[in-house]
């Protein structure tokens, strides 16, 4: 790999780093596979100068991701304090396309009522697009909503835009607060971390007093923007756990085709858990993409089972009755 390249793998695997691994299946809706051209170094270099936070490169994925959390706000979910990382904190990320001719990025911020519409305004002001808004709870206060935000263009170009979008916010890193430290105990003292993950049949990650499971859906190849979207730029399930062994949190998001929707909901009802919203993320992505956010309270050995049944329901084939 020559010096102004950073170096990547061929194959997508799982970044541990974000705690992202696959789902088992056949690749379906695939097209020959042309891989994005990794980031320069000088691009990397132009994004962290414009957001002025260092950020994770995911080498085998060729995305540069930047968190955006919310530190500044206390949250609390039915009447109890829950930590930032519990589903609190934005991003923002680049990828190349696949022609190598020019940089997408997408972002998910978190924002109050009242930081919605300016955002808004200064997105497109700046000549971003907005692909979604919407809640990912119930029962949060304050109350919270989450911006999609995408473009296309120059890799410095874009993250000036970006910059330039959010430099007025709370969003912005400079603007925020330093993360406070975990108050008690970091969730590998709390949670029995090895009977989670014989449930859920992935490994999570440990941040503060959370532990989240990121699952990325390498059975499909879906297409935004002239690139492959993968799990860094938010096509992913994942399941953020809070609270206590025996009197867990839970809140999480799942990643659907059309058909695997409604299977879905029955499974996370069945498991007692609160489906909070279904939507879109991204405008044009193919195949179309569905998103459902879910909520639920008890033992957290009984909240992953959950979790795991959902995710038992993608990947299987459509078996609906063909429409005339």
């Amino acid at each position: 790999m020559k010096n102004e390249k950073l170096s990547r793998r061929e194959l997508l695997r799982s970044s541990a780093l974000l705690g992202v691994s696959g789902l088992v299946g056949t690749k379906a809706y695939s097209s020959p596979q042309k891989i994005a051209p990794p980031m320069t170094r000088q691009e990397v270099s132009a994004i962290e100068t414009a957001l002025g936070k260092k950020g994770t490169y995911i080498e085998a994925q060729g995305v540069h991701s930047t968190s955006l959390p919310r530190n500044d706000l206390k949250i609390t979910v039915k009447g109890e304090a829950v930590p930032i990382p519990f589903g609190f904190g934005g991003w923002v990320a680049f990828k190349k396309t696949m022609e190598g001719d020019a940089t997408v990025f997408m972002s998910d911020t978190v924002l109050l009522e009242e930081e919605v519409n300016p955002l808004i305004s200064a997105a497109q002001a700046n000549g971003l697009e907005i692909g979604a808004i919407h809640n990912h709870f119930f029962y949060e206060q304050p109350r919270i909503f989450y911006m999609h935000l995408h473009g296309m263009g120059s890799t410095a170009e874009l993250a000036q835009k970006y910059a330039a979008a959010i430099k007025q916010t709370k969003l912005f890193p400079a603007n925020q607060p330093a993360a406070s430290g975990p108050a008690g105990r970091a969730a590998g003292e709390i949670f029995d971390i090895p009977g989670l993950d014989a449930i859920v049949k992935n490994f999570g990650t440990v941040n503060g007093p959370t532990y989240k499971y990121t699952v990325g859906r390498e059975d499909l190849t879906v297409e935004a923007m002239g690139t492959e979207i993968t799990a860094a730029m938010g096509l992913n399930s994942w399941a953020s756990f809070a609270g206590t062994k025996d009197n867990a949190h839970i809140a999480g998001d799942i990643t659907m085709l059309e058909h695997e929707v409604n299977p879905v909901i029955k499974a996370l009802r069945a498991n007692n858990l609160e489906v909070v919203a279904l939507h879109n993320h991204m405008l044009g992505d193919n195949p179309r993409m569905y998103f459902l956010h879910y909520y639920g309270r008890g033992p957290a050995t009984q909240l992953a089972l959950g979790f795991r049944a959902a995710l038992d329901e993608l990947g299987k084939p459509d078996e609906r009755p063909m429409k005339h």
